[in-house]
């Protein structure tokens, strides 16, 4: 029996902790420097651009070029489907001994995967949407009802704009550390790009992770519902209980 040695070709690049680390820096859809990916990595510059050229050439990688540098990107979403598919499946493995990492409590907390939200705020989101009857998850696809058009556009979707995309429209994307789904496709991107307009979110440096601003609390309390009660504003370093309820 032949198999496609394409399969063994994509996960023997991205099997190398190197190019591993690399991926997982572009997986919120913002795109590094080579030099930025190398100090992700932990590898000198120039064990960098190798690695970059080989992911490139397989098209993981999209590349552009900005005055002298190169800017490096997931060639597309697709790609950062892949990644949060293998982090899933990599969440149900044997269990090994691993220190818990710095990042490890506010990337379950709120993050991005690729170019919409994950972790607690992603999960919470989508639960609060459904709950609503705003949207509707299946397994293998999803959906807007007329009224969560009218009140995702009064929240400042554009949905001509959606439907136009070459890309799928709503989708839920199993979640690898809620291990439930949060929203994906084009409405999940732009529910995402929505908040960061308005101020609610703000990016972690060097991390996927997410902050929501004092602004955010209020706006996700007043628009969507959520429950948040004022300890978890108050005590950053538990931020699951300011999303407990959602």
């Amino acid at each position: 029996m032949s198999e496609d040695p394409r399969l063994a070709e994509v996960a023997a690049l991205v099997g190398d902790p190197a190019r591993a680390n690399m991926l997982s820096a572009l997986a919120d859809g913002r795109a590094l420097t080579a030099g930025e990916l190398a100090y992700a990595a932990g590898v000198s510059p120039q064990t960098a651009s190798g690695h970059l050229a080989k992911l490139a050439d397989a098209r993981l990688l999209a590349v552009a070029k900005q005055g002298r540098h190169r800017y490096y990107r997931l060639a597309t979403p697709l790609v950062g489907r892949m990644l949060e598919s293998i982090m899933a499946v990599a969440a149900d493995a044997p269990p090994r001994y691993r220190p818990a990492g710095r990042f490890d409590a506010a990337l379950r907390f709120a993050r991005t995967c690729y170019d919409h939200f994950a972790g607690q705020l992603g999960v919470g989101l989508a639960d609060r949407l459904c709950a609503q009857g705003h949207v509707v998850l299946g397994e293998d696809g999803g959906e807007v009802s007329e009224g969560g058009i009218v009140f995702l556009s009064r929240f400042g979707l554009d949905f001509d704009a959606l439907r136009r995309q070459r890309r799928v429209y709503c989708r839920p994307c199993l979640d690898w550390t809620e291990r439930r789904p949060h929203l994906a496709g084009a409405v999940g991107a732009a529910l995402a790009a929505r908040c960061f307009d308005l101020g609610w979110v703000q990016r972690k440096r060097d991390s996927r992770a997410l902050t929501i601003t004092e602004r955010g609390w209020d706006g996700f309390n007043e628009v969507f519902g959520f429950d948040t009660p004022e300890d978890g504003r108050e005590d950053k370093r538990m931020p699951e209980r300011a999303v407990a309820r959602l």
